[in-house]
């Protein structure tokens, strides 16, 4: 009975952590780049403020995961990183010029990008041998999206989207909080990498896997970036862009709910294949019929895919493929390559190419880059059905 309540004590701080982190994202996502547009940024300065925070993604990850993997202290890196960086995004309540707000953001993501890939490695590591069950946990990441995401709309359209900073540094406090409530478990000694990192990142179904990340990351870089800009443009209202960012994340929770039973049935590599296709499908009803309401309202279903059903079976294949004294930079090698080169990547393009070419082409260029991520999966690994 005692090991049982403690269990679930630990599953609820796990559980803490996700839905402070997603909710800050829940604030930032969907509004950010509206605020940035507030301060009369051009498209462009916008499509690099947000590719910066981004971008540090591409290393800080890894840097960190070297850290937690080499000193044994995972916990006290993802509360120095979390701690800083939430120091750091304070300063965006007295600066707000472009350079300085470019420098400050870079500062601040580089911190705050390595919290979350060595948190995932901690929550596998907390789980043991419930792996299968990290989707209900993760799922309290995207009830904070929603949450905040929801709530911010009616409050910004009665307070004033300036206070929107003000907002965010809030939860970051309460996440930053929520991970001195975590305990602290190494990894199986059980579980040993085959391969060093270099041999396990060349191994085909490996290298094609990261490729995918990086590609299917790309492709949502006009959605991250100029949805919400894209919807405002086409007559919706803030309140309305709020709910439809909420109705792609409650999609989420759902394939997060179900995804344990999922896994052992149909296997991670075909659920990744059927997440890429759907992803095509999205992309292709939000270029052409973003003014059609019933239309834009399936494609935001369709998150449930593109990132629910595609992150949960690429976490589940990172954990295996990258295991032991790799784990943690099994992880934020994932982040890195995914959400940080993928995504820094398609945000600035499509900032570049949003007033030269015109939102449709770019989410049209964006469903071709998705298309080749599943066809090159494909064509290296070969999935079937109930392989893991």
């Amino acid at each position: 009975m005692f090991v049982k309540q403690k269990t679930s004590a630990e599953h609820q701080s796990l559980a803490g952590f996700y839905f402070f982190y997603f909710a800050s994202i829940g604030a930032y996502l969907p509004y950010w780049n509206l605020y940035l547009k507030h301060l009369e940024f051009s498209a462009r300065q916008i499509g690099e403020l947000s590719a910066v925070l981004l971008a540090t993604k591409i290393f800080a990850p890894y840097i960190w995961g070297w850290v937690a993997d080499h000193t044994g202290k995972r916990l006290s890196a993802i509360r120095l990183a979390s701690f800083t960086g939430m120091v750091i995004f304070s300063t965006t309540l007295i600066w707000q010029g472009y350079w300085v707000l470019l420098i400050v953001l870079a500062g601040y993501s580089f911190f705050w990008n390595a919290t979350l890939p060595q948190f995932e490695a901690a929550t596998m590591n907390n789980l043991g041998d419930s792996k299968q069950m990290y989707s209900r946990i993760r799922l309290w990441g995207s009830v904070g999206f929603i949450v905040t995401a929801s709530l911010m709309a009616p409050a910004l359209e009665k307070f004033g989207i300036e206070h929107l900073p003000w907002i965010i540094l809030i939860i970051l406090l309460f996440t930053w909080v929520n991970t001195l409530f975590v305990n602290e478990r190494p990894p199986s000694l059980q579980k040993i990498a085959p391969y060093s990192m270099l041999k396990t990142c060349l191994q085909p179904q490996v290298f094609a896997l990261l490729l995918a990340c990086f590609l299917i990351q790309a492709s949502h870089g006009p959605y991250y970036t100029f949805f919400s800009i894209y919807a405002e443009d086409n007559g919706y209202s803030r309140s309305l862009i709020g709910q439809l960012w909420s109705l792609g994340v409650l999609a989420e929770v759902v394939v997060f709910y179900y995804m344990y039973r999922w896994l052992p049935r149909f296997g991670a590599k075909f659920l990744l294949v059927v997440a890429m296709l759907l992803t095509v499908i999205r992309w292709w009803l939000i270029a052409f019929y973003v003014e059609y309401l019933s239309i834009l309202l399936f494609a935001q279903l369709l998150h449930a895919a593109s990132y629910g059903l595609f992150h949960a079976s690429a976490i589940h294949l990172i954990d295996g493929y990258f295991s032991g004294k790799i784990q943690g930079r099994g992880q934020a090698l994932f982040a890195s390559i995914s959400f940080g080169l993928g995504g820094s990547l398609g945000g600035l393009v499509s900032g570049y190419t949003w007033n030269s070419i015109g939102p449709s082409y770019v989410y049209l260029l964006a469903m071709c880059i998705a298309l080749i991520a599943l066809i090159q999966y494909l064509w290296i690994v070969k999935p079937g059905l109930g392989k893991a």
